[in-house]
């Protein structure tokens, strides 16, 4: 795991900023597969893409998102309103604008 400091720091919201991500990443260790840069409010969302339910939604800080997946940072120029994803933990990040953000 690697260690987070200011000047390494690759995302445009602090590292104690909240951001979403699913209780199967946290507690199941899923991979996280979609990420999402929202428009709206400049936010982050890190999400295994298996449940769109309510519950499994969980708050974490931006340096908990990279601490689990240190892949995050080639995707941390993500554009607000954009998406990436993946399909499994080992596939290359694709991106996209998206219009529902």
């Amino acid at each position: 795991m690697r260690v987070i400091n200011r000047g390494d720091w690759p995302f445009n919201q602090a590292p104690d900023v909240a951001a979403i991500t699913t209780r199967q990443v946290i507690d199941l260790n899923y991979p996280i597969r979609q990420v999402v840069h929202y428009n709206d409010d400049d936010s982050w969302a890190f999400m295994c893409g298996t449940t769109d339910k309510d519950d499994d939604y969980r708050v974490i800080c931006m340096a908990e998102a990279l601490k689990l997946d240190d892949s995050l940072r080639s995707i941390a120029d993500l554009p607000p309103g954009w998406s990436a994803w993946r399909d499994n933990k080992d596939s290359p990040w694709e991106k996209s604008p998206d219009d529902k953000t």
